[in-house]
């Protein structure tokens, strides 16, 4: 926008006179640049007020944290800004609208307009959604209309700005406040909506959010990324209106990777918007009609405690799933192939299970380990609520999820967990002090038992703190009674997260890794006593260095990184970066977990949800790199809105494989060649697992050959996406910007 502007100046009384300067660009409209303002540590909403007396706070620059000038840094802190400035009358061709653009904020901030929210990154603590960092956007464009927020021309308006830190450094950074008047044509936008459902197709929308009609033409190109051959062009004259977007629907092949490009040229101001998206593509082939077991052949379980398992069978139902030499004290159903039952002697128990429908059949010899240290014998595969939902989960939300896992055909691929994270706690506790559910889940041993009659297994979420990172009731002090709340309703799976213990650790000036183990190795001595196995599944804090000690408390995972978002430069920390060397801590039985898939639409919360921001290339990079690091692989979208493309990159029956493979070890960085990485793992049948990403900015043509770490020549180079064996000439290959391929290899 900056080619927009002219003659940009700003004027600014009391404190703010000093930091009055002209900004001249190039020719729209003016531009205020605010490098000062005032400023107070605490937390009042009434500052947002422009009327409020701020005579008495003390002068700040904006563009450097609070901190590097002298304000103390405190852990979960508030501090305010308040800039007072004369807005002048533009030039520009709308005056409905200004925008201010604030820069980057550590951690969240909440921004008003003479006393109106007018935008915020991330969230507060105190907000419905609990708090989220809003560190990934940088930069914020909040637009506030002059009516709405009775903006004053040439008179005195206030922006106040709400700031939560977190821990470290806080408050804004890197810049200048920025106030201007957009012109129309900026108002102009296109978006590229790819929709994998159905016939495939990409909406290209041209969008105008300002009171000014725009004309204009089209131009889209669909160009194919493996051959750079144009696969369609089309060209169309449009006629935009706010409120009335021009859409183009663009039908594409999915079986292709291909790039759509679309350009708009605006006929009055000679505007020129391009946007250029990558189209989702699948590589999984289609499940076969007849059956197929899709799980690893092993199950394990503690003497005595209930057996809920789901075979994973992919193919065309109505299917009979049946057991000929079942061991005594287990039970399975013939519709579903669901196992239950008890077990009390330990030891291996091996049979064989056959599923059969008007296809064909497929038997699988399925082994059943019963021994105190045998759950999780592969790590666990499901859903978790919380990219997709937040705070805002609910029964209802838990059950619809749930029977789309089973009518899209993710539990025939081993997808099994259904886990609520936070928000499902009752405010108070009962007079005896166990916990309740709220009134999102009004029967929460019903829930369970209606997933355990599908062999779905069901997950929870708790802390050891006194509040939860969402601000509902912790565990600390009701470890005890929490464990025997979980076992009377079903619970199999424990998120145990971090959160507010770290006051406990302030309170008592406790920062060592004892302290760190202490909360954790109490909750896990209550869940032993408990006549079920609940996996537990240990948080992401604690000096993030949980994979050091999490197996000392019995823990069945362990968080090895910062929560993720749905951006590459998150994937590529959390999955490769905070991965390395981390191989030797993962075991059959306790996992390193690396976070939650962002794949599908996700929004944790926060209104509507929203396409994940990865790329198709991205997506496929990170089910590659987590299936290679044996990690959870716990689905956080809406699985009942999942698209085909989605569905394909969650149910690859080979690259599950992988993940689920019985030997249980984690791949490693085995070579770094530029921006070509490769992970590698062992397979029980004696293969390896070969990850080959190009971690880079640019597309890179490879001979895989010469990235497959071993020196024995190999049988078979199998492409585990497409399943098929490649031929010599097909190992040489380009490997797009931020894309793998992804390979088991035979000797």
């Amino acid at each position: 926008m900056k080619k927009l502007f002219i003659a940009a100046f700003f004027i600014l009384t009391g404190l703010l006179a000093n930091a009055q300067k002209r900004i001249t660009e190039d020719n729209a409209s003016e531009k205020i640049s605010i490098s000062k303002g005032l400023f107070k540590q605490g937390d009042d909403m009434t500052w947002a007020e422009p009327g409020m007396d701020d005579s008495s706070w003390d002068e700040i620059d904006v563009t450097k944290c609070w901190d590097q000038q002298g304000f103390p840094a405190y852990y979960n802190s508030y501090a305010w800004y308040r800039i007072h400035v004369k807005i002048p009358k533009s030039n520009t061709d709308q005056q409905n609208v200004i925008i201010v653009k604030i820069p980057k904020v550590d951690d969240v901030d909440e921004c008003y307009m003479n006393g109106r929210l007018i935008g915020s990154s991330g969230s507060m603590p105190s907000s419905a959604d609990g708090y989220a960092t809003g560190v990934f956007a940088p930069e914020r464009y909040y637009e506030a209309g002059i009516k709405e927020t009775c903006i004053r021309l040439g008179e005195d308006n206030v922006i106040a700005i709400r700031a939560y830190n977190r821990g470290g450094s806080g408050g804004m950074c890197e810049d200048s406040v920025h106030v201007y008047f957009p012109p129309a044509v900026d108002g102009i936008s296109l978006r590229l909506n790819d929709i994998s459902t159905g016939q495939h197709h990409c909406n290209v929308e041209i969008v105008n959010k300002y009171a000014t009609m725009t004309k204009g033409e089209l131009e889209i190109t669909l160009t194919d990324r493996e051959t750079g051959a144009v696969v369609k062009s089309l060209s169309k004259k449009v006629t935009v209106k706010r409120g009335k977007p021009a859409v183009v629907p663009v039908y594409y092949d999915s079986d292709k990777m291909c790039n759509l490009t679309a350009t708009y040229t605006d006929t009055k101001f000679g505007k020129v918007i391009t946007e250029t998206k990558q189209l989702k593509y699948i590589l999984t082939p289609p499940d076969p009609a007849a059956p197929r077991f899709n799980g690893a052949p092993v199950f394990g379980v503690r003497p005595g405690s209930p057996v809920i398992y789901r075979f994973p069978v992919s193919g065309e139902r109505p299917m009979k799933i049946t057991c000929s030499d079942l061991p005594e004290g287990l039970d399975l159903t013939e519709n579903d192939g669901v196992l239950s039952g008890r077990i009390v002697q330990a030891g291996n128990y091996t049979f064989t299970v056959t599923a059969e429908n008007a296809n064909g059949k497929a038997t699988q010899e399925f082994t059943l380990k019963v021994g105190d240290d045998m759950i999780g014998q592969t790590p666990p595969m499901g859903w978790n609520s919380w990219n997709c939902w937040g705070l805002t989960i609910s029964q209802e939300k838990v059950i619809a999820s749930a029977q789309a896992l089973i009518d899209k055909g993710l539990a025939d691929h081993g997808y099994n967990y259904i886990n609520i994270d936070d928000g499902w706690e009752a405010d108070v506790r009962n007079p005896d002090g166990s916990i309740e559910a709220n009134e999102k889940f009004p029967s929460m041993k019903g829930l369970i038992d209606w997933l355990h009659d599908r062999g779905l297994k069901f997950g929870i979420y708790s802390g050891p703190g006194e509040t939860t990172c969402g601000g509902y009731l912790a565990s600390l002090g009701y470890e005890k009674k929490d464990a025997e709340k979980y076992n009377e309703w079903g619970v199999d799976y424990l998120k145990y997260d971090w959160c507010s213990y770290e006051n406990e650790r302030h309170k008592n000036n406790d920062w060592g890794f004892s302290s760190c183990i202490r909360p954790y190795l109490l909750m896990q001595q209550f869940l032993r006593q408990q006549p079920r196995d609940i996996f537990y599944s240990l948080g992401p804090l604690g000096g993030t260095q949980v994979h050091l000690w999490g197996l000392y408390c019995d823990g069945n995972s362990w968080r090895t990184a910062p929560d993720i978002e749905d951006t590459w430069e998150a994937v590529y920390s959390v999955g490769f970066r905070l991965q390395e060397g981390k191989s030797q801590y993962s075991s059959v039985g306790h996992w390193n977990d690396p976070d939650m898939l962002v794949v599908g639409k996700v929004g944790w919360g926060r209104g509507e949800l929203r396409e994940t921001r990865l790329t198709p290339d991205e997506q496929y990079t990170h089910i590659t790199l987590w299936t290679l690091l044996a990690s959870n692989m716990l689905i956080g979208c809406d699985i009942a809105k999942m698209d085909d493309f989605t569905l394909n990159l969650l149910c690859n029956n080979e690259v599950n494989a992988i993940n689920q493979d019985m030997l249980g070890k984690q791949a490693d960085l085995v070579l770094k060649d530029g921006d070509i990485e490769v992970w590698s793992r062992p397979l029980a049948d004696g293969s390896i697992a070969v990850g080959i990403f190009n971690v880079g900015e640019k597309d890179h043509l490879v001979d895989l050959k010469t990235y497959i770490p071993s020196e024995s020549p190999a049988k078979a180079v199998r492409d585990v996406w497409r399943q098929k064996d490649l031929t010599p000439d097909e190992l040489v290959c380009t490997i797009p910007l931020h894309g793998c391929r992804y390979l088991k290899v035979t000797f």
